[in-house]
């Protein structure tokens, strides 16, 4: 590192010390403040520079120097009668000087990126706390549980194919699973941020977040009992419906974004034309504003165990399929799939795609008319659930929408 890098480095440290240290001296923190925490900074950056020439010990060193700097001051509030504080200071001293030495290394943004996390995690103790506390422990249950999946079970589990189609492999079906679990977290987090003052738009986009289908239930039942009014929970199911279509989107670009320019057109299309209906459909009248339907956090390993069952069924049945019988046991498969789940048929057929098994134009269309056989069960359970101006309203905006369907899925070409 040539010496303008090295006064560069220098004071990056000193200004990331700095910016710490401001908050610490905001909140009055009685270990290290506006100096403190420049200077541990600065001492992290030096004795990085100096282990170029003496030795990487001279860091450690330095660290448990901090380290008796830092029990020393604790030692002497406890004597002052303070009572017994945290230790997030103290940490967050210990990072900064480490923060300080790995800037002198050359990992600038890697310690801009982490000062700064630490000055937001420091800022946000009350608002943290207050969270925290506010969370039940069926939501605890769905962190932890995506830490399971995703962090114990995953890593695990063999990377290789068990069948003759080589697509069946354990590693990359819990993957999907571990998408989906984070995808419902997320939603659910979104439900718990806006869905008490939800109006009829949030209303529709958190429930097709969630799961349209349960939406359309939700809300068929609702109207049967005179809660909501059959305008309303039109324009919460049509929009809850049109949102599934851009979830879809989101799990092929995560999935193989490659796939995106194939898939995205035509499926951006019908969700365009499902907006304009909507739109038309709120021109005849007002709804009321709505509160989102009670979510639950996402469910158990049980449930993730179903959905990767199902997603690797899906999957094998596709590859089988296109090895041994006619392509319409495709469209078969797909329209049987998506009654009963849109984002497995969506992430097996991508993840086909990504391995070259099928064909990009085709999967796009097998993925519509997974779709429009969902638009399909939900129309039927409307016609059951619901009283009968709802189901009409709703049908005469799903035939639309499935004759635009049906006109993408014959005449589309790239």
């Amino acid at each position: 590192m040539t010496d303008p890098e090295i006064v560069v480095s220098l004071a990056l440290a000193l200004g990331l010390g700095l910016l710490v240290g401001l908050q610490r001296q905001w909140a009055t923190d009685p270990i290290a403040g506006i100096r403190t925490f420049p200077l541990i900074s600065l001492f992290g950056a030096l004795a990085a520079l100096v282990a170029g020439r003496v030795g990487p010990w001279v860091v450690s060193a330095g660290l448990v120097v901090v380290a008796a700097f830092l029990v020393a001051a604790n030692v002497a509030e406890r004597e002052d009668d303070h009572p017994a504080p945290g230790i997030t200071t103290e940490v967050a001293a210990v990072a900064l000087y480490l923060i300080g030495a790995a800037v002198l290394f050359g990992y600038r943004v890697q310690g801009v990126v982490v000062a700064g996390i630490i000055t937001v995690l420091l800022h946000w103790k009350t608002e943290l706390h207050r969270w925290v506390s506010g969370l039940a422990a069926s939501e605890i249950r769905a962190v932890v549980r995506l830490v399971l999946v995703a962090l114990v079970i995953l890593p695990v589990l063999p990377d290789r194919a068990y069948d003759a189609y080589g697509v069946l492999n354990p590693f990359r079906i819990w993957m999907m699973v571990v998408l989906i679990v984070g995808i419902s977290l997320a939603a659910y987090i979104a439900y718990r941020v806006f869905g008490s003052r939800a109006g009829t738009l949030a209303a529709g986009v958190l429930g097709g977040l969630i799961s349209s289908t349960a939406t359309t239930v939700a809300y068929a039942a609702e109207n049967k009992q005179g809660r909501v009014t059959a305008q309303a929970g039109t324009l919460v199911v049509m929009i809850a419906s049109t949102v599934v279509f851009l979830r879809v989107l989101l799990e092929i670009g995560v999935v193989h974004v490659a796939f995106l320019p194939v898939a995205a057109p035509p499926l951006l299309l019908l969700t365009g034309g499902m907006v304009l209906l909507t739109a038309l459909a709120a021109r005849r009248g007002r709804a009321e504003p709505l509160q989102a339907q009670e979510a639950s956090p996402p469910s158990g390993l049980r449930t993730a165990i179903v959905f990767g069952l199902l997603y690797g069924a899906i999957l094998f049945a596709v590859a089988f399929a296109e090895a041994r019988l006619d392509s319409r046991w495709l469209y078969a498969i797909a329209g049987l799939s998506g009654i009963v789940d849109m984002d497995a048929i969506t992430l097996s057929l991508t993840e086909l795609v990504r391995d070259q098994r099928l064909e990009p134009e085709r999967a796009w269309r097998l993925i519509l008319v997974g779709g429009l056989s969902n638009i399909v069960f939900k129309g039927a359970a409307l016609a059951v659930l619901a009283t009968p101006a709802l189901a009409r309203r709703v049908a005469l905006l799903f035939a639309g929408t499935l004759a635009l369907g049906a006109v993408l899925l014959v005449g589309w070409s790239a």
